[in-house]
């Protein structure tokens, strides 16, 4: 069982892996930025299962479910088993998150003209599809119901600094995070620091990006989806039939962990978007990450 207590070494966010390889130690030296270690991926998966699954949480009563809650609960899934995907580098040097957190931008207005802010969403690797909806929507309808929240107050605070104060604040700010001294009010709210990013391009209309990682904070990974597109194919005994796939991307960073562990988590990943109907019961175990 990995440890859930604090020693020294370790940050608010996350705890030092002390028993990685040479070459996974060194490499946050090499690649120092979180930009000179993105890896780029695309892929796509056939929607008729998540179709039918969404149909059926919908006439249960989960109005609104949809396919940005079965990538979010796949994903969820998939870091219970490979925790290694969790990890984040922070002052050249590899932790285990304690959270699961994704982050996504969300309209504060449900209109075209509506003020976009950010939210964070805390999940349990233990969590069902059904969990990660109810925690995704009751963080939607918090930041919806709010006049301003946390992260927009600290934007505008943010905003009232001069430029040239405002960059010095910003390095202060990126200083502090790599002693691992940022205070947890703004570890809190920051959409810097987190397990995931996730954008829905499919809102829009259009393909996936690839959406850069940012440099500052320490989110690893960046997953872009696109919208549902439908073609004709031809199937196993040479009939035409339409299929409906939805397109997305990841950008990772590679300094967390190797490549086969990556693929190996990636694979997993897109086999609960075939077979959603697993993520209605928790995993039979939650795998944790190495000391």
């Amino acid at each position: 069982m990995t440890r859930t207590r604090r020693r020294f070494g370790d940050r608010k966010d996350g705890r030092k892996i002390r028993s990685l390889n040479p070459y996974s130690t060194v490499s946050p030296y090499i690649m120092v930025e979180r930009g000179d270690a993105q890896n780029y991926f695309a892929d796509h998966f056939d929607t008729a299962e998540a179709d039918r699954y969404v149909r059926e949480k919908r006439n249960g009563g989960l109005g609104g479910f949809g396919i940005l809650h079965v990538l979010l609960a796949a994903y969820v899934r998939m870091l219970s088993q490979k925790p290694g995907i969790n990890r984040f580098v922070a002052g050249q040097k590899i932790y285990a998150r304690w959270k699961i957190v994704v982050n996504m931008v969300v309209k504060r207005q449900l209109r075209i003209d509506g003020v976009d802010t950010v939210i964070k969403v805390e999940f349990q690797p233990s969590d069902t599809a059904e969990d990660v909806y109810r925690r995704f929507r009751s963080a939607v309808a918090k930041a919806q119901g709010e006049a301003e929240s946390s992260f927009d107050g600290t934007a505008k605070i943010l905003n009232y600094i001069p430029g040239l104060l405002k960059k010095f604040a910003v390095w202060v700010l990126k200083l502090l995070d790599y002693f691992g001294l940022l205070p947890g009010a703004l570890l809190n709210v920051s959409p810097f620091h987190g397990s995931l990013f996730i954008t829905s391009m499919g809102s829009l209309g259009i393909p996936p990006i690839f959406h850069h990682l940012y440099n500052f904070g320490n989110v690893p990974v960046f997953l872009a989806f696109g919208a549902k597109k439908t073609e004709k194919q031809e199937d196993d005994l040479g009939n035409v039939v339409r299929k409906s796939s939805i397109d997305y991307t990841f950008v990772t960073d590679e300094r967390i962990c190797d490549g086969y562990y990556y693929a190996s988590g990636l694979k997993l990943f897109r086999s609960y978007l075939s077979n959603p109907f697993a993520l209605d019961v928790p995993p039979q175990k939650i795998v944790d990450d190495i000391e």
